[in-house]
């Protein structure tokens, strides 16, 4: 059954090379690679409704040293 999963990656994988310039390197395709499927873990996390509280984001920005103004409509 894994057959589809690496179809699936390999064309994928083709889209990503034919996107990429000329001078790519190996380093840029791994960047690309990760950053793509970081993009989609966000997507579909957002998709289910998995999303942090205000309270949280606020709270965890806060300990960086960052202020957030929130607006209530």
């Amino acid at each position: 059954m894994q057959q589809p999963a690496v179809s699936s990656v390999k064309k994928s994988l083709h889209n990503l090379a034919d996107q990429l310039p000329e001078g790519a390197t190996w380093k840029d395709v791994v960047y690309e690679a990760y950053t793509r499927q970081e993009i989609e873990d966000g997507l579909n996390e957002a998709r289910r409704g998995e999303f942090v509280s205000d309270n949280k984001l606020i709270s965890t920005f806060a300990k960086w040293g960052v202020s957030i103004a929130t607006q209530v409509d």
